[in-house]
């Protein structure tokens, strides 16, 4: 704080000097910037000698807050008192001068005659908007912060307005971390301000220690609640602080509750639900679909909520260990979707996801085959959403022993969208899967043209492909080992996880002085991740990051981990160290804009 309050005063001596440090020549231009830097390095005698010198030319009272600093510092209370009254009496209409005063009883330990002083400026403080904030303002560039407060509040009474000046306390309670008065200001503001909402929640997040500090929160909201039942903002704040628990039911609760009491349509309750979906409480979403279905077919979110809940089913069903039976009855469950509203571009999305199901979970390859081919040809469906299709079909072809249909779907989507992302995409898939049948030297060609693509996700796996390929076909060891890892990539592609694995770990039993241990390593980690196994995957992962540092994959590695420590594993320390280690070492990262923007949000940059 002391380096702001330091940069503060140098703005003030800058914009008040500028134009007389250029007129007045006897004054060698360095010698500020001089100062200054003997400031910032506490050589406050040097600094005192060079502030002294400026301070007493003409018009230079811009010098004023860093030379009077600098005295307290050296405790040369006598000369700062001589100066600071000379000021007030030049100039007494300015309170920052008194204040100085004030700061400087503080200092010398007299803190009766400075609250005096203090107390007294603010009694004649005027009704005038301007001035209680800068008033306020002078509190704060002598670090009164209490003081700043107190007349902001003051200036409220004044002016007679309890909204007024929200910003600077908000700004002052973050700094002190004043939880209690945060909490507060916030609660009394947001109904007017609700576009602070995310500020507020960022802001606490960051500065909230336990569930103590929620549970405090908690009963400050439901206080406001009691008072403003029909308030919006207050039950969405309620949500986020029981989310923020893990207690997702109890604000799937107050949702419902506020939804029946101001007989809603369902929009504020449906629109939290994906709150529930991004923080993994996939139960608590389905209960709220469930009772948003019980409003009817006639509510306009019936329809929304049936897709999402079986979506969100989808989403829980098709991760780690799943069953094939609860697979079975959603399947039929979007089969009865797709009966009750038939096939067409709106129930496209049912068509895909049942498509899915069948090929890679219930072992139905040639049903998804003949429903996605018969997608293709519904009427008003879009060129781009057909390209789609056509992917989804040829991975498909793969699945039902079709390689070559599955490349000739990719050719044509990578013609038709050539340059595009769907187009490139295309190409990377053909690519990915002449590298399955072990055709290195035309999976190599088709990632080189890729790696000018101008999706930088698609360029990164292509390049990290060809490196694969490169790295690991310089002898015939060295090929029949990354055939072993190509057909332990099919089996991943194939969703044979456990069989994967198998043949990843018998790549170095075989072939012991392969180069793929990162390659390996990776595909493990990936696996590990779609069976939810976090904390195993971070262990991979750390492995590749400590025993690969110039490997292909590092980078992925790191971003991956960061993201896991931050979204899984609730670990926002860790998170920040490998965002940053990320940053740090690997600059030209495809993933180090992304890491930097997430490290700042992290780190609390902004809010």
């Amino acid at each position: 704080m002391k380096r702001n309050i330091f940069i503060i005063i140098l703005f003030f001596c800058i914009s008040a000097n500028a134009q007389n440090l250029r007129q007045n020549r006897q004054i060698i231009p360095d010698e500020s910037s001089l100062a200054i830097q003997y400031y910032q390095e506490g050589d406050y005698e040097k600094a005192a000698v060079i502030f002294e010198k400026l301070f007493q030319n003409p018009n230079n009272e811009g010098y004023f807050d860093i030379y009077f600093n600098t005295l307290l510092k050296l405790k040369k209370y006598d000369v700062a008192e001589k100066i600071v009254k000379r000021q007030i009496k030049q100039s007494p209409q300015s309170e920052m001068y008194s204040i100085a005063l004030g700061k400087l009883y503080q200092e010398k330990g007299d803190a009766s005659a400075a609250n005096k002083i203090f107390t007294d400026v603010i009694t004649k403080m005027p009704k005038d908007e301007f001035k209680i904030r800068m008033l306020a303002n002078s509190f704060y560039r002598f670090e009164n912060y209490d003081y700043a407060i107190q007349t902001f509040k003051q200036g409220r009474k004044l002016i007679n307005d309890e909204k007024a000046f929200a910003y600077e306390l908000l700004n002052i309670y973050r700094f002190k971390k004043d939880k209690p008065m945060l909490m507060q200001e916030y609660l009394d503001i947001l109904p007017t301000n609700p576009q602070l909402l995310p500020q507020a929640e960022a802001v606490l997040a960051m500065l909230f220690e336990d569930k103590s500090d929620y549970q405090a929160f908690q009963a400050g909201i439901l206080k406001k609640v009691q008072k403003e039942p029909d308030a919006e903002i207050y039950i969405q704040l309620l949500t986020w602080n029981y989310i923020q628990q893990q207690e997702y039911d109890m604000a799937l609760r107050q949702l419902i509750a506020f939804d029946k009491r101001t007989k809603a349509d369902g929009g504020t309750l449906f629109n939290a639900i994906y709150t529930f979906v991004d923080n993994g409480a996939y139960e608590t979403a389905i209960k709220a679909y469930e009772y948003l279905l019980t409003k009817g077919k006639e509510n306009q979110y019936y329809l929304p909520a049936k897709i999402e809940m079986l979506n969100t089913k989808y989403s829980i069903q098709t991760k780690g260990k799943y069953d094939i039976a609860n697979l079975d009855l959603l399947a039929k469950d979007y089969q009865i979707l797709l009966d009750e509203s038939g096939k067409n571009k709106n129930t496209l999305f049912a068509i895909k996801k049942l498509a899915t199901l069948q090929a890679y979970y219930l072992k139905q390859p040639e049903k998804a085959e003949l429903a996605l081919e018969d997608a293709i040809k519904l009427p008003g469906i879009s060129a781009v959403d057909i390209g789609q299709l056509k992917l989804d079909l040829g991975d498909i072809y793969i699945l039902t022993n079709q390689p070559w249909e599955a490349f000739l779907v990719y050719e044509q989507v990578s013609k038709q969208f050539e340059g595009q992302a769907i187009g490139n995409e295309a190409r990377y898939r053909s690519a990915k899967l002449s590298f399955y049948q072990g055709n290195f030297e035309y999976s190599n060609g088709q990632c080189l043209v890729l790696k000018a693509a101008t999706s930088q996700l698609i360029a990164n796996d292509a390049l990290n492909l060809s490196l694969l390929i490169s790295d690991n076909i310089q002898t015939p060891t060295d090929s029949n080992a990354l055939k072993m890892y190509a057909d332990a990539e099919m089996l991943i592609f194939r969703n044979l996880p456990l069989q994967a694995i198998k043949k990843l770990d018998s790549i170095s039993v075989k072939y012991p002085q392969n180069g793929l241990g990162d390659a390996i390593l990776m595909s493990k980690a990936k696996i590990l991740i779609k069976a939810d196994d976090y904390a195993e995957a971070a262990v991979i992962l750390k492995k590749v990051t400590d025993d690969f540092k110039d490997g292909i994959w590092t980078d992925d590695a790191l971003f991956t981990l960061a993201d896991l420590y931050e979204k899984k594993l609730n670990n926002i320390a860790e998170a920040k160290i490998y965002f940053q280690k990320l940053i740090t070492d690997y600059p030209g990262s495809m993933f180090s804009a992304e890491a930097r923007k997430r490290f700042r949000n992290l780190r609390g940059d902004g809010v």
